[in-house]
């Protein structure tokens, strides 16, 4: 089984928010949180699980920003001002951006101008890039390009920014054309107003809703916004901000208040002096009505009796400023009740100046106004029902009036089916559709003290018991075993309800095997003596409850498992005749034990690209052992051709799986090839690849596209042959290059020819390397030749190396080299005290035979000239002979 995890990032990344079982994770339009780390696993049930990762890197880039602010500073002990502006450049990318400035059609880089500086800052290293004029000169005025590139990484191309810097840039300033506060009654159409009042460049203006989205009837209009039919909802703080990326965003707010009344309820006290819950004549009883209003202040209250108005007296005592509960609330207390008071009472609530619809609530009191009582009624706890069924739970609630009921979790604190943690129930049913064995448990119905006595809770309790169908593993297992063998199936029940009477049946297809009930233990076997070829199939274990079914299968089958291909061999490919090419193909048996012995392979090969297969087979003789390495010769392969072979072992069983993997011609070194030349033209790079322990990378580039503006003296300004257009690689050692960081080339894997595909190497053969070099700059470092050869790790040989600058001019070095595995030249470039230390190669060789006319400068190491020694020396007499002149 084979299952595809992301484990980076937050659960919002995780692919379809579960695991992916298949062997191929296709990820459509992939998008940039997407990237990360994916682990694939496999498992068979025999040993650990096998893990492999692979990490996805998506890079894009954002159009870059520039911001700019702006101090004015008074130097101390002179009298003038210093203003000074920052330009500030931001982009969104991976890999990281790397920014450029540029003042008209001028590259502005660090020290190029006194009046300029480019840095990043230290807390925000490599996300942004400042430029800073300081004490801002009239030259300063222009257009200011930002350049941000991530070095044409997956053909992205570089993107850009213009911002004009006058004396007339400022930051934005606004004006609001409307009321703070704004109170509307709903239905009404509210306009907002918002102008810019300064700014440069011209600022934008956005209008947001307590810091959120507006909602969606509503009109913008540039800085006009309109609010048809406004609602209670849309009530708020609504701000302007206007931002044109000088400065800080300006931003001005003024409230909207919708008039309007909701959630009217009541609650009726009995006496609080005496222990009785019940409404008495003699005794005190007060009557609660609640309104939420806004605005909160124009609340009106009025109390009615049976339809006639009703006002404060000695026995009628009417209060709206209760300290005890919360605004909104108006009381009206019953002294000495008698039968003549018995009635309807209405609490009426309005708002000042009309308006809105008035809010009426009606409580009566009379002799039937009892407190409530919560009962269940029988039958209906415990309820026991299956998974995925609707369920009613109820509780019968007495009294009058009626109060609303609440349902809860009385066994834990988790939320209730519908997310909250409190259910509000008017009639006392909580409905659950489709439920799920986590809603199993004991839920509470409790009266509320609203729209009933205010007295202490009645509570109830009603169990609910989920079944649900036995849950078991393993789901599905294949098993290999050979013909006579025994092995025993395990079907285990992880979980079900009801767990006690559980019944079990094997099947073969669908030929009953064995059948029964579990007793104490929570699994089953079945066991096979010894397999014969009726054996092979599905085997299946079916569970069953009341509440359904589990099933545990496993294929039974004598497959044999797919070989592995050996890909260390020592020199498998070989030559022996100019067309043609021969190939030591090995490989293991994964798991040859475990079914009949494999007689044979079947050999599938065909030209990549063509639909033609060859097919052969492959004698075995003997039991093949595990980790045994097998071989098999490929002749007669066509250059350059490439290969797909495809392997399958074959057991009296039949074809076991296939592996597949694909042989390609790489030329070694030899007499047949004469030469290998590279000189970068092709983006390919004649297959040369970026060491990946290396600080930073090798570049391939032509001075048709190189700037020399940003470093003028140091680098190329043609490639070997003189051409503008060719290509060649070099080191940048601009920021954030840093002094000693080295970037490594390294050319493909050639192979040392052997006599034929079983011969050894008599003696180390000779072959000549040749490059050309460009080491022209003040702050050159060194470049560097290496010899890396397999079977030899961590111990490159030196062959070549030269330090400090070599003038405006491109050298050829050679040097005889004497290989005796397949290797590898490895060109290092060392950067060197500052920005201009650009060093580039051209021209790659590699010939048979020893080099003919080698330069002069061929040596394993070499000093710079000694020119710029001596014009030292000269200056330093110069400086000499003027001071004894003083």
């Amino acid at each position: 089984m084979i299952r595809w995890t992301k484990t980076a990032g937050s659960a919002s990344d995780r692919f379809q928010d579960s695991s992916v079982f298949n062997e191929t994770l296709r990820i459509i339009r992939i998008q940039r949180h997407q990237g990360g780390r994916y682990y694939c696993k496999a498992e068979n049930g025999l040993g650990s699980p096998a893990i492999k990762s692979i990490r996805v890197d998506v890079y894009y880039l954002d159009d870059p920003i520039v911001t700019v602010h702006q101090s004015i500073g008074e130097a101390k002990e002179q009298f003038y001002y210093e203003r000074t502006v920052f330009l500030r450049c931001m982009a969104n990318s991976n890999p990281p951006v790397r920014y450029s400035w540029r003042r008209g059609k001028e590259f502005l880089s660090q020290g190029s101008d006194k009046g300029v500086e480019i840095y990043e800052p230290f807390f925000t290293q490599g996300e942004t890039k400042i430029l800073k004029l300081k004490n801002l000169r009239p030259q300063d005025y222009a257009n200011y390009s930002c350049i941000a590139s991530v070095r044409n990484v997956c053909g992205i191309p570089e993107k850009n920014v213009l911002f004009k810097l006058s004396n007339k840039t400022a930051s934005p300033t606004i004006k609001l054309l409307v009321e703070d506060p704004i109170v509307v009654n709903p239905g009404q159409s509210v306009t907002l107003v918002c102008v810019t009042s300064g700014g440069e460049p011209t600022p934008t203006l956005t209008w947001v809703r307590n810091t959120d989205e507006l909602s969606k009837k509503s009109r913008l209009n540039g800085g006009t916004l309109t609010l048809p039919s406004i609602s209670m909802e849309e009530a708020g703080v609504y701000s302007c901000v206007a931002s044109n990326n000088v400065g800080n965003p300006a931003k001005k707010s003024t409230a909207i208040v919708v008039r309007g009344l909701k959630k009217g309820r009541f609650w009726i006290t009995p006496d609080p002096y005496h222990n009785d819950d019940n409404i008495q004549i003699g005794r005190e009883v007060k009557i609660s009505c609640q309104v939420e209003a806004t605005p909160p202040e124009e609340l009106l209250f009025s109390w009615l009796k049976n339809g006639r108005p009703l006002r404060s007296s000695e026995r009628m005592v009417i209060t709206h400023t209760d300290p005890d509960v919360q605004p909104g609330t108006t009381n009206l207390d019953i002294i000495d009740l008698k039968f003549t008071d018995f009635g309807t009472y209405t609490c009426v609530a309005a708002l000042k100046n009309g308006g809105i619809p008035e809010v009426s609530i009606d409580v009566n009191i009379s002799s039937t106004t009892v407190p409530p009582e919560l009962t269940v009624p029988r039958g209906k706890s415990p309820m026991v029902v299956q998974e995925g069924d609707t369920v009613d739970l109820q509780c019968l609630v007495s009294g009058k009036p009626k109060p609303i009921i609440l349902w809860s979790r009385a066994d834990k604190e988790v939320p209730m089916p519908d997310g909250s943690l409190q259910t509000e129930s008017y009639d006392g049913v909580l409905r659950i559709v489709n439920v799920s064995r986590e809603m199993t448990g004991t839920y509470r119905c409790a009266t509320s003290q609203y729209n009933g006595f205010n007295v202490k809770p009645r509570e109830a309790l009603v169990e609910l018991t989920v079944q649900y169908p036995p849950v078991v593993e393993p789901v599905f297992t294949e098993i290999r075993q050979g013909l006579g063998r025994a092995f025993t199936l395990n079907c285990r029940v992880l979980r079900a309800h009801p767990s006690k009477v559980l019944k079990y049946e094997w099947k073969l297809g669908t030929r009953l095997l064995t059948m029964g009930q579990f007793d104490q233990r929570d699994e089953t076997d079945y066991h096979v003596r010894a397999l014969n070829r009726e054996g092979y199939g599905e085997y299946t274990c079916e569970v069953t409850n009341e509440a359904g079914a589990g099933a545990c299968r496993f294929l039974v089958t004598g497959r044999a498992y797919a070989p592995e291909f050996y890909y260390d061999t020592y020199s498998a490919l070989w030559q022996n005749r100019p067309r043609v090419y021969g190939f030591k193909l090995q490989w293991t048996q994964q798991n040859p034990l475990s079914v009949d012995r494999i007689v044979a392979y079947r050999l599938g090969m065909k030209q990549t690209g063509q639909s033609r297969w060859w097919e052969q087979e492959i004698p075995m003789e003997g039991a093949i052992a595990k980790g045994e390495l097998i071989t098999h010769n490929l002749t007669e392969l066509i250059k350059p051709e490439a290969y797909l072979v495809r392997l399958t072992p074959i057991t009296r069983f039949g074809e076991g799986d296939s592996t597949d993997r694909i042989i390609r011609y790489s030329a070694p070194v030899n007499s047949h090839l004469r030469e290998f030349q590279c000189s970068f033209e092709d983006e390919a790079v004649c297959m040369f690849t970026q060491d990946k322990t290396d600080d930073f990378d090798w570049t391939r580039h032509s001075a048709a596209t190189r700037d020399t503006k940003y470093t003028p003296n140091t680098g190329p300004s043609s490639d070997r042959a003189g051409s503008k257009q060719g290509f060649y690689m070099y080191i940048e050692t601009s920021r954030p290059r840093l002094e000693g960081e080295k970037a490594r080339l390294l050319t493909p894997t050639f192979n040392v020819a052997h006599k034929s595909p079983y011969g050894t190497v008599t003696a180390a053969p000779t072959y000549c390397f040749g490059f050309y070099y460009h080491m022209y700059g003040k702050h050159i470092g060194a470049l560097n030749a290496y010899l890396r050869q397999k079977g030899h790790s961590g111990s490159d040989s030196s062959l070549w190396n030269l330090v400090g600058n070599q003038g405006d001019r491109w050298k050829q070095a050679k040097v005889n080299i004497h290989p005796i595995a397949s290797f590898q030249l490895v060109l290092e470039g060392i950067r060197g005290p500052g920005i201009e230390g650009d060093i580039a190669i051209d021209d790659v060789t590699i010939e048979e035979g020893e080099c003919k006319d080698p330069p002069p400068n061929n040596l394993r190491s070499l000093s710079p000239p000694t020119t710029p020694h001596i014009w030292q020396f000269l200056v330093t007499l110069t400086l000499v002979f003027v001071d004894l002149q003083r």
